[in-house]
């Protein structure tokens, strides 16, 4: 059984422990693509991916803005790690928002135990990302059968319940939770990415699988009204960002301060007193202060949008997490490819595997375009035009 989380405040304390014992470990995980199975058993058991169950049913029903730290926090230490439960929490509020009693009353008990979910919802080969293949067609007897292939299934190798995103009734989106060991599921380690290399992000095929129609939620019926599926979402992938970010200055600082060399021209003793080298790191502290500050200002909106949900809150929300995701991008992508820039050229030996941290930035800001939110930003900003109901804003 997982320890209960009963608080905001347990839930940052116990990440901030997790966090330092897998940040130990990360480099040589991504160095030898060693699964982190360890490492997420130690999760489940932390009560964390079960912050969000909501006080009803037993859970903290933690604020956007302390999940977002939590995220931000596991970031800094592994950014694979981080990444594999992020759809995990997507899906969770899937339930909280299409589920029936007696749905949200199994799901919330099995995350209360620790089980994880994971994620198909992703094809690759179809037009674009929402044009989806996969079917789940009605039976006679009430129940459902699933056919069809997911790739970038991050998380479902490790998981108990597997998320499948699906055409049903009138072509419209539903949300099947299929078990992972069920007749008929099959999933691959297929991942290679030169980012993220530890999280299994690989294939899901679906052959016939029967599915309870208890097991379906409607997931069409979310973006029919206001909404904050994208923007939770989005939320979590932006503080994925922001402590990518974190890590790779925290790690570029230790470098300088213990290994590099001062420049001869300097005229100082250490590499960390060269002034060059300050005002660099200056400018990259603002980068990540500000992405620190614009995810907990996005995180805010969310927490306001929930306490009140109308048109007006979720654009506010989708807004603020558009504005959090695109700089945090930019800023992972920045700050981690500046760390040779500052530790110099020792710092390149692929033997110190200080390039995970570029790779991991470069591999998850490419999830989706931060050109789009930018656009959505310009409209709403020159326009008053709100953002669209989807689930990647």
């Amino acid at each position: 059984m997982a320890e209960i989380i009963r608080d905001d405040a347990q839930a940052l304390k116990k990440a901030t422990e997790l966090a330092a014992e897998f940040r130990t470990g990360a480099s040589r995980r991504d160095r030898e693509r060693l699964l982190p199975r360890e490492e997420l058993e130690k999760l489940s058991a932390s009560g964390l991916l079960a912050v969000t169950v909501p006080a009803a049913h037993g859970g903290a029903d933690v604020r956007a803005l302390t999940l977002a730290r939590v995220f931000r926090v596991l970031a800094s230490a592994d950014a694979s790690l981080a990444q594999i439960p992020q759809s995990h929490f997507a899906y969770v509020n899937v339930i909280r928002r299409q589920g029936t009693a007696a749905q949200q009353d199994f799901f919330y008990g099995e995350l209360l135990a620790g089980k994880r979910f994971g994620n198909a919802q992703s094809e690759a080969g179809t037009r674009h990302v929402q044009d989806l293949r996969t079917r789940l067609e009605p039976q006679p007897d009430g129940s459902y059968v699933l056919t069809g292939v997911k790739n970038y299934a991050t998380g479902a190798l490790f998981a108990d319940w597997i998320p499948v995103l699906a055409l049903g009734a009138e072509d419209k989106p539903y949300v099947a939770f299929v078990e992972a060991g069920a007749p008929g599921v099959t999933v691959i380690d297929d991942w290679d990415g030169m980012g993220q290399r530890t999280t299994a992000s690989g294939t899901v095929r679906l052959d016939g699988v029967r599915v309870a129609a208890d097991r379906v939620f409607a997931h069409h019926l979310t973006f029919e009204g206001p909404q904050l599926h994208g923007a939770h979402a989005q939320l979590l992938h932006a503080a994925i960002d922001a402590g990518i970010a974190a890590g790779a200055l925290a790690e570029a600082a230790e470098f300088v301060r213990t290994k590099s060399r001062p420049w001869f021209e300097s005229g100082f003793e250490t590499a960390a007193e060269d002034p060059l080298l300050v005002q660099r790191f200056g400018e990259l502290d603002l980068r990540v202060r500000a992405s620190d500050a614009l995810l907990d200002t996005a995180a805010r909106a969310v927490d306001t949008a929930r306490a009140t949900l109308t048109d007006e809150t979720a654009a506010d929300a989708s807004l603020a997490v558009a504005a959090a995701k695109a700089y945090a991008a930019d800023a992972a992508v920045e700050v981690a490819g500046a760390l040779f820039e500052v530790a110099g050229t020792r710092s390149a030996l692929d033997s110190l595997n200080l390039h995970r941290h570029w790779r991991d930035a470069r591999t998850h800001t490419l999830h989706d375009p931060v050109r789009w939110k930018i656009q959505h930003l310009g409209r709403h900003a020159l326009q008053g035009t709100r953002p669209p109901r989807h689930g990647l804003l």
